[in-house]
């Protein structure tokens, strides 16, 4: 593998790792359900009601690891079908996540552990991630690709903020325990930040390109002009 090619995975294979915690303990929490485990106060919430909790896994986990590879500018110029039919299978699991996500915060009693600040957060956070991926698929269907690759990147941010949120509870409970209430809340609300921090200094960085709705107004001009 070249060197260029190297670093064309080094986006793609850190956020798959980012993405490793919450994936697996989706997974734990599908076996659970599954496999006739013990109710406890902890999952109570989740035998009572399983298929939103199953669907949320189940997309956001697909949604997480697929959509790293779409970070991969090499492989997506080299593999433009692949993109496309990724990006018709993550479309559908990211909006799964996020409305399963709104439905559990909204009927599922909050967690003990959860400070009341907790649930409008998720409810911000789960509309934006709905109306971003929305977004960037309505600027697909315009073939405005700029507009398309940032909303999609800051719903993927979103999306990705359990990963993040276990990088920021995890010197908290290195050094005293689990975090609750305010602090909690803070975290959390951290890990949400700082992934659409990153996507935002990342799209600020990239080189301004034309829609293709603004060329097309750029060349229906210059066609008035050369005719004048």
């Amino acid at each position: 593998m070249t060197p260029s090619a190297k670093r064309d995975w080094l986006v793609p294979t850190g956020l798959i790792m980012l993405s490793a915690v919450p994936v697996i303990a989706g997974a734990a929490r599908a076996a659970e359900l599954t496999g006739g485990a013990t109710v406890t106060p902890d999952n109570a919430r989740f035998f009572a009601s399983p298929v939103p909790v199953l669907v949320h896994i189940v997309g956001a986990s697909l949604y997480c690891l697929l959509g790293a590879f779409q970070f991969a500018p090499g492989f997506r110029r080299r593999r433009p079908g692949w993109h496309r039919l990724a990006g018709r299978l993550l479309i559908p699991c990211g909006l799964a996540a996020a409305l399963s996500g709104l439905w559990m915060t909204l009927l599922y009693p909050r967690p003990p552990i959860d400070h009341v600040l907790v649930t409008p957060m998720r409810l911000v956070f789960g509309t934006a991630m709905f109306c971003c991926i929305v977004l960037g698929f309505a600027a697909i269907r315009r073939r405005d690709v700029p507009r398309h690759r940032a909303w999609m990147a800051r719903g993927y941010a979103i999306g990705l903020g359990a990963g993040t949120q276990v990088l920021t509870h995890l010197p908290w409970m290195l050094l005293a325990a689990q975090p609750n209430g305010i602090g909690r809340a803070v975290l959390m609300l951290a890990g949400w930040v700082i992934n659409l921090a990153v996507v935002e200094g990342a799209l600020r960085r990239q080189p301004a390109r034309p829609s293709r709705s603004t060329q097309r107004r750029v060349a229906a001009s210059a066609g008035v002009l050369a005719s004048q």
